[in-house]
Parts: C-alpha cells; structure tokens; sequence
C-alpha cells in the first residue's frame, strides 16, 4: 500500500506578511480556494488504494490542521488522516523515521511511503499521479526514490540532481550525485547537459527500507526516534494525534533526509516528473502563478496601477494604487504592508529577522489570530489598551485563565455566551456586558449552534498575550 506522508512545517518566512509562525506558508490559500496543505491532502487522496494520510507537524498547528480537513470528505475519497505532533521541528529525517515507525507498526515494513512537503504546488494532477506510478514499483524492490523536476529555466534557487545518464520521463533513473543551488552560469551548464532535474524533496520507498537505511547513516536519528515513537505510541491518547513526547525528540539531531540518506545511499533513483511544480519558496515565484497584462503586472484584490510595470500588487480589504513604479512587490494584509523589488524577494527573511530581534508581534501573530476554540482579531491597540473581536465557535470554550496585569469588558454582539466570572456563572445575549477585573478567574464559552462573538476591551499597565494563568483547558494548552 501507499501511504502518503505530508510534512508540514517550516516558517515560510520569505512569505512574510501572509506567512507567520502561528499561521505559516501551508496555510496560504494559492489557486483555487484550497490552501497549500488542501491542495496536497487531495492530491494525496486521489492515489489509487490510499486509504490512510500521515501528516507530520507541530503540536501547535494541530487545530488549524484539523481544520483544513472540514468540507474536504469528497476530496479525500474516505482517507483517514492521522497526525504526528512534534514538540520542536527537528528536520526531515526526525520527522520521516516517526513517520515509518509508525506506518511499519500499524500497516506493516513493506508500506510505501510517499513523502510530499505540504508547501509545495503541483498544477498537474494527472501527471504526479503517473510519476508516483513509475516510482512505486522501484520503491517497492528497494530503491530510494526521489522526484526530479524536469527544469524550464536556469534557476538558481533550487538544489539539483544529476541522472546517471540523459534522463528520460516515463523511466526512473538512477541518481549520480546531488548538488546544492548553483549559481547562474552552474544552472545554466546543468540546463544544457540534459542530465540534471531540480530536487523536489518528494520521495517513495518502503518503511521498512528508510529506517535501515537511518540506522546505517544516522544511527543517533534512529537510535532516539526509535525510542521517542515507543514512548508517544504507548502514551497515545488518541491513535488519530500521536503526540511525540518532548524528552528524546528534542535532542534528535536536525538533519534533513537529504544529507542523511539519500547522498549516501547507493540504490537511489529519480523519477522525471513534468508536473507543474512550484516549491511557491519567495513572492517573485508567487507572482507567477497570476497572469500579467498587457504592462506585465500581476494583481490579486483591488488595486489601481498607473504608468507603471512588471509589478505584482496582492491587496486585501483595502484599494492599492502605484504610480510610476517598475518591479516591485506589494502585499498588503491588515497589519502589515511589504514593499520589495522583484528581484530581492529570497532577501524578506531578513525582515522577519529584524522583526523578532525586536520583540515584534508580527513575526508571530497576524491581526487575526486562530486558536483552537476560534479567533480573535485586534482592532485597535494604544497605551493602556487593546480593542478585541472574539468569535467562539459552537460547543467550543476558552480556558478557565487569570490575567494579573489586564482587566477586560465584553460585550456580547452575536449569539450567546456563558461566562464564569469569578464565583459566578451566568449567560450573556446581544448587547449585554460584564466586566472582568485583573487577578479574576474567568472563562468564556459558547453553549450555542452558531458562532459567538463578543467585543473585548482590555485595560492595564501590561497587555501581552503572555499574561495569562491557565488553570483549566480542554485542548491541553
């Protein structure tokens, strides 16, 4: 059987404004409604015999993963998904030795597993589907298989891989060598020799086959993710989220599969895969998913564009005008506003560095926040206060939580809420308030079968999202 591996992690930082580390690049909605992390959940289930779905991410992104899977039944033809939690990202070879442990000891060692990141594009269905076909045999009889991009262009922003001889699409070839990102004459040399591919990071090959192959060249890998995989299976809760236990794993080595294995191994294969890839790695390459006009600027949202070209401009809620301007970037989102010339995108990472060195909430948070029972979303913010929409999904409920710097005021705009405030436990309608004072227990729910949405106003001397007391929660934070 095949069993679909999705490792979904990684900040996206490059992505930044849209991509945020409580809500990365997996969560990006690309083409066609579906987010990145949708997009490969289905083409995942269009496999032929897949009935089960590993995806492999971090505790704190569960919910939000969850949350992908509503309104996806028809597109997952019936596939179970089971989620791997990890408590600290540790690359991919930690994150494909859990998968296999997993997959050899609930379906067998002989399971094949397909390991796809979650943040990647393919346009081509049908062709994926053909290449994982010509992978899955040679997978199965042992090989490492490793999907290679037929290129179009010298890029410089993608790792390599030379076939042994002229790679054919169709056929799997075996793998001479890989080479990291060349620069633009090495890419142009790699395009002209017929025997280079782009490295995808997508593989194929038995469970049984990339744990040995672990042991051999990264015995301390093995050695704790062995023992890891025990201790979560035997503390599982739910076989559904396994959450790996936060002592062994931490201390794996990160190393990704790449270095690990797949430079070693000596039974590797490629497969030329035509399939509309994109790794979607910066905004320049996001840019090109949305067709130009007649001045080559690309826009998505409203935007008024003057003597201006080759710009790519990604509005929100708000109309977005340039005039005179040539080769930028511009994506706006409520709180934050990038400006970058198209040629400098891989450079936007170093924004997200300097945002965090600073202690500044938007290498984190975006202004609408996701949490397990809902979101909140900051409306205005200034010295001793802070303006919040809460919406509560049905049945759902925050924790029983303290603040010792804040007080807070809701006032209840939609649906009903049931409140502990302090000693007291009462319900709220539309319109009506209560007043939360600091050092008060507190909780928030939603009894009801529609969203509930409470306007929050916070006053005090401090009101960072860290000051809070949590002495009861049903999502184990």
């Amino acid at each position: 059987m095949i069993l679909p591996v999705i490792i979904s992690g990684g900040a996206g930082t490059r992505l930044w404004p849209v991509s945020r580390e409580t809500r990365p690049k997996p969560f990006m909605q690309v083409q066609g409604g579906m987010t990145l992390l949708q997009s490969t959940l289905a083409r995942s289930a269009a496999l032929p015999g897949v009935s089960d779905v590993i995806i492999v991410t971090n505790r704190d992104h569960h919910f939000q993963s969850q949350e992908q899977l509503e309104g996806m039944q028809a597109a997952l033809n019936g596939a179970k998904v089971s989620f791997l939690l990890e408590p600290v990202g540790r690359n991919t070879t930690a994150a494909i030795a859990m998968a296999a442990f997993m997959a050899a000891e609930r379906h067998g060692g002989g399971t094949l597993l397909l390991v796809l990141p979650a943040d990647h594009l393919v346009e081509d269905r049908d062709a994926f589907l053909k290449a994982v076909a010509v992978a899955a045999p040679e997978a199965e009889k042992g090989s490492f298989v490793t999907f290679g991009i037929v290129p179009t262009a010298p890029e410089t922003g993608y790792g390599y891989i030379q076939s042994s001889g002229a790679w054919k699409q169709g056929a799997a070839g075996a793998v001479k060598r890989f080479v990291e990102k060349p620069d633009l004459e090495r890419a142009k040399s790699f395009l002209a020799s017929g025997d280079y591919l782009w490295n995808s990071g997508m593989f194929c090959f038995r469970a049984d086959g990339i744990l040995a192959a672990i042991q051999r060249y990264a015995p301390d890998i093995y050695a704790k993710t062995q023992e890891s995989w025990k201790r979560s299976a035997a503390a599982a809760k739910d076989p559904r989220a396994v959450q790996i236990e936060s002592e062994l794993f931490p201390q794996t080595p990160a190393i990704s599969i790449d270095y690990a294995v797949m430079e070693k191994a000596d039974n590797v294969k490629v497969v030329p895969s035509a399939i509309g890839w994109s790794d979607i790695g910066s905004w320049r390459s996001v840019s090109e998913l949305t067709a130009p006009d007649a001045q080559g600027n690309r826009v998505v949202g409203q935007a008024i564009l003057v003597d201006s070209r080759d710009n790519y401009v990604q509005g929100g809620d708000r109309l977005v005008a340039a005039v005179g301007v040539e080769g930028l970037i511009v994506v706006d989102t409520p709180d934050a506003v990038l400006i970058a010339h198209r040629d400098r995108t891989q450079d936007v990472k170093q924004v997200v560095d300097k945002l965090k060195q600073d202690g500044h909430e938007s290498a984190r948070l975006h202004r609408t926040v996701h949490r397990p029972w809902g979101t909140y979303t900051v409306l205005e913010e200034g010295r001793h206060y802070k303006m919040k929409r809460i919406v509560v999904k049905p049945r759902a409920s925050l924790s029983l939580q303290m603040h010792e710097h804040r007080s807070e005021h809701w006032v209840v705009i939609e649906g009903v809420a049931e409140i502990v405030n302090g000693d007291k436990t009462f319900r709220l309608e539309h319109d009506q308030s209560t007043y939360i004072p600091a050092g008060h227990k507190h909780r928030l729910s939603n009894p009801g079968d529609t969203d509930l949405a409470i306007i929050e106003v916070q006053t005090g001397s401090y009101l960072g999202e860290d000051d809070i007391v949590r002495f009861d929660d049903i999502y184990g934070r």
